[in-house]
């Protein structure tokens, strides 16, 4: 599976985005995906993760209430909507996925995507 990320952007606080992470390979409908951001300085760490049937979804407490993953297999594609943004959400997004859960482990990752934040 290779993974690519994309949509990220400069917004300003309190603005929104939306993430893609397309996929390719046959077997993408089988997978959890998960979201990870690093900020620069920082270790990375998860924002949201989704079933491979898209039932089930997780998110950091940062984030719950403003984020929403979602899935459309048919697509290979997964999104991360992105509301009510804020400066602290600046980081590079990556998404990866995971042929076990949505608590990993992940094995596969994109190249990750720059979400700028201004106050």
């Amino acid at each position: 599976v290779q993974l690519q990320a994309s949509g990220g952007g400069l917004v300003q606080a309190g603005g929104s985005l939306r993430l893609s992470c397309a996929a390719s390979g046959h077997t993408f409908g089988r997978y959890a995906v998960g979201w990870f951001r690093q900020a620069p300085g920082k270790e990375r760490e998860f924002v949201a993760a989704i079933r491979w049937n898209g039932g089930v979804t997780y998110y950091a407490d940062s984030v719950k209430g403003r984020f929403t993953i979602s899935r459309d297999n048919a697509k290979n594609t997964v999104y991360l909507q992105m509301n009510s943004l804020k400066p602290e959400d600046t980081a590079v997004y990556y998404c990866a996925t995971s042929r076990v859960s949505t608590s990993g482990p992940f094995d596969y990752w994109g190249q990750g995507t720059q979400v700028t934040v201004s106050s």
